[in-house]
């Protein structure tokens, strides 16, 4: 029985081999699907991990307050009319809000920044207080975090990003360093732990933390405020009391619309939901048309094979091949020829991820998603190749060996 079968196999196998070229066009369609899905699902998972990582940044607990709504379907115009945010609303909302855990204001514009011969263009330089700290979720990995008192005296300190410290003090400790923020001298009191970028954008090494007194002291109002408020309890009913305290701060009628936002986390998550639904449909999309064209392909093929080889079936048939081992023959033939595709297909979609591991973002391929692959390029040669290889089984051995 073992014999039977792997001379089946062998029979199988040396079909393809003959025909090497028909064989590898054949197989096409079928490494276009499984490079399709693979990479879909590659890249769906690097931006799963992307996406989480990015929103431990913002919190789930922390508010954004400012003029601006996030993915807003209202006219900017609108928004940018409104009221500014102000500095003293921070210390309001603790006084009248019992869910307020902390509220600092920010301030930020972007800058260049010097140091001897070095420079960092393009720089996000933030005006804040103290309590930042409870309403971020970064590190001050060297080095502190300012004092209250140096924020009220507006010292000229910084705490500075990674790309900061590696651009402005290559191989050195930047600690009690002075560098030029538009050519305004300040010490460095501390630096911030490597984060990487947001969503894969930008950069949140790129950034340089001061007291909020030294930023509206020495740069004005030049700046887009907000104010950042942790709270406790039910977020949703958190924010509910929130907008209640802000109407009550900025003056506005039981009838009057909000002239502020609120923002969070959950703008980005549906948003991203959104995304990654247009990604895994244009990728399922993709992966089912080429899977059927290749299977077409191969059910084509395959009945030519059977056409040309009808005079072989003939003959084997005559010195006593059941019908089961020719069915086997050729079935065999249709799923090797399809796991081959999926196989390279797997191998091109492996080394595209690295790729998108080194140039993009952080993504491996998931294992089950290279074993689905693997599965459904052998589910599409057992449904290309039933048909044609029922054709061969049924062969009259009479008529196939008389056939030319």
């Amino acid at each position: 029985m073992l014999s039977l079968l792997w001379e089946t196999v062998r029979i199988a196998f040396q079909g393809i081999l003959d025909n090497k070229s028909r064989a590898f066009l054949t197989m096409l369609g079928i490494v276009i699907g499984v490079l399709a899905v693979t990479l879909m699902g590659t890249l769906i998972s690097g931006l799963d991990r992307s996406f989480e990582r990015s929103m431990a940044f913002l919190g789930k607990d922390v508010l954004f307050i400012s003029k601006y709504e996030w993915f807003s379907d209202r006219d900017w115009w609108e928004m940018a009319n409104r009221p500014e945010m102000r500095a003293e609303y921070a210390e309001q909302l603790k006084a009248y809000s019992d869910v307020v855990v902390a509220a600092t204001p920010i301030m930020s514009r972007g800058v260049d920044v010097k140091r001897n011969d070095n420079s960092v263009l393009g720089v996000r330089l933030r005006g804040t207080t103290p309590e930042y700290l409870q309403t971020s979720f970064m590190n001050v990995g060297h080095g502190r975090f300012f004092t209250e008192g140096e924020n009220h005296s507006g010292s000229r300190v910084a705490v500075i990003g990674h790309d900061i410290a590696e651009g402005l003090f290559p191989n050195e400790n930047p600690l009690g360093k002075k560098f030029r923020i538009e050519g305004i001298p300040f010490r460095v009191i501390g630096t911030i732990d490597k984060q990487g970028k947001f969503l894969g954008l930008f950069s949140m090494d790129n950034q340089i933390i001061i007291p909020f007194g030294s930023f509206t002291r020495l740069f004005a109002r030049r700046g887009f405020m907000e104010i950042d408020v942790k709270v406790a309890g039910n977020v949703a009913e958190a924010r509910d009391e929130v907008r209640g305290v802000m109407r009550r701060i900025r003056g506005l009628r039981p009838l009057e619309e909000d002239n502020f936002a609120i923002n969070q986390q959950e703008a980005f998550e549906s948003q991203y939901r959104s995304i990654k639904l247009a990604i895994g449909g244009t990728g399922v999309f993709i992966t089912v048309l080429s899977l059927v064209v290749g299977g077409i392909g191969i059910m084509n093929i395959m009945f030519v094979s059977v056409k040309e080889r009808t005079r072989e079936i003939g003959v084997r048939k005559a010195i006593g091949a059941t019908q089961p081992l020719i069915l086997g023959q050729f079935l065999l033939e249709a799923v090797f020829i399809c796991l081959l595709a999926g196989l390279i297909g797997l191998g091109l979609a492996y080394g595209g991820s690295r790729l998108i591991d080194k140039f993009v973002f952080p993504s491996t391929m998931p294992l089950w998603l290279g074993a689905l692959s693997v599965f459904l390029s052998v589910g599409v040669g057992i449904l290309s190749g039933i048909a044609p290889s029922f054709t061969a089984a049924r062969q009259n051995p009479i008529e196939a060996l008389r056939y030319e």
